[in-house]
């Protein structure tokens, strides 16, 4: 048996449980209200009883796997979301015995004569049951979706759920409106990011460059005049007569 039940809590069968216990005890108490209007139409009043008992016994299924669900995740919790999860579990253990008591009730107006005067009084404590189902779901409703209690963030972390919202006992930090706080809070665009170009300095006009001028205007220079030319020129030397008939001594 406790195999069957292990196995039965992996499949974590509390909300759909849920979903079928809300269910039918509203449709029952939706279908007993017609049943008072149309009083000739019996099997309209048959349903409701029969309504009213499958949410009985759903509400009981909700009251064994909410069990299952709180053992699991109860030390994980803490803060406000404990206080969700004990007001939650507190009408848990609660409501399954008033359904219980509500078919029972029904059942006794709907099979002995001298109890179905009640049925006005039975009407107004069901129409008030259903709105405490109304109630208790979305106290799961907050659990799961503003807590994560129950989801697989509280699971895989393994750490305290925290309230989303700062906590009445401790007070919001005051924000000071300082310049440097101001970009932070203000939620105006970011001003944009001009790219002021440089200017590039005027440089003067580069400084013409003397041309070559052509071959034809190049002043040949004139020839300088020889060494020998500008020397005077010398008498060549006397020479003495020699004697006649005969040869130059010599000296």
């Amino acid at each position: 048996m406790q195999s069957v039940i292990d196995y039965l809590k992996l499949w974590q069968p509390h909300p759909f449980v849920n979903h079928f216990t809300v269910a039918l005890i509203l449709l029952g108490i939706v279908t007993d209200l017609v049943g008072s209007i149309f009083a000739a139409r019996l099997w309209i009043r048959y349903m409701a009883l029969s309504l009213m008992i499958l949410g009985a016994m759903a509400a009981a299924g909700s009251y064994v796997t909410g069990g299952w669900e709180a053992g699991r995740v109860w030390d994980l919790v803490n803060g406000p979301g404990k206080t969700v999860l004990e007001r939650h579990a507190w009408w848990g253990n609660i409501l399954p015995w008033v359904f219980a008591g509500l078919a029972l009730w029904r059942l006794t107006l709907q099979f002995i004569g001298f109890i179905a005067v009640s049925r006005p009084i039975y009407l107004l404590a069901a129409i008030i049951a259903g709105a405490l189902i109304v109630y208790q779901g979305h106290l799961g409703a907050t659990m799961a979706y503003d807590y994560g209690i129950g989801t697989a963030l509280l699971a895989g972390s393994q750490t305290t759920i925290s309230s989303p919202v700062p906590s009445p006992a401790m007070p919001a930090p005051e924000v000071t409106n300082t310049p440097s706080a101001l970009p932070s809070l203000m939620t105006s665009p970011e001003p944009s990011i001009t790219q002021t170009a440089t200017p590039t300095p005027i440089l003067p006009p580069p400084a013409p460059t003397p041309s070559v001028a052509p071959s034809s205007f190049i002043t040949q220079p004139s020839p300088t005049p020889s060494v020998s030319s500008a020397l005077p020129t010398l008498p060549a030397p006397l020479e003495s007569p020699s004697p006649a008939g005969g040869e130059a001594k010599n000296l």
